[in-house]
């Protein structure tokens, strides 16, 4: 499994996270017109940082008093997005901003999904016996 995971990189990883993302989008954009909903946003590099660095540091937990080193967050890089315009009922959701973060996060999505098809095409292709 180690080889597969070099030969796909960070690239299986990064499909998951613009899954996400595209969820909270979604989200967002449902709750548009609800009173007092506060818009958030998924951080990429944060969650996609986080994951490359699992297993790469070891921590070690010297004194009772310190955080456990494998305790994570639930939602690490899930933050509220500060709107450009606020509105009078409380709801930070801006439909424009929101539309457009869901459309350019689904063309990186398809282009990762792209790039991920080619590259088991190319394993394939070298398991082929003829």
């Amino acid at each position: 499994m180690d080889r597969l995971d070099r030969f796909f990189g960070v690239s299986g990883q990064a499909l998951e996270v613009r899954s996400q993302r595209l969820a909270v989008l979604a989200s967002n954009i449902a709750n548009a017109a609800t009173p007092g909903y506060r818009a958030r946003d998924l951080d990429f590099a944060a969650v996609l940082a986080d994951r490359e660095a699992d297993g790469r540091l070891p921590l070690v937990r010297t004194a009772a008093a310190h955080i456990d080193p494998g305790a994570r967050p639930a939602e690490p890089a899930l933050r509220y997005r500060r709107p450009v315009q606020g509105a009078m009922d409380g709801n930070s959701v801006e439909l424009a901003v929101e539309q457009v973060q869901f459309a350019e996060t689904a063309l990186r999505y398809r282009t990762s999904l792209a790039f991920l098809d080619s590259r088991i095409g190319a394993l394939k292709a070298a398991m082929r016996i003829e």
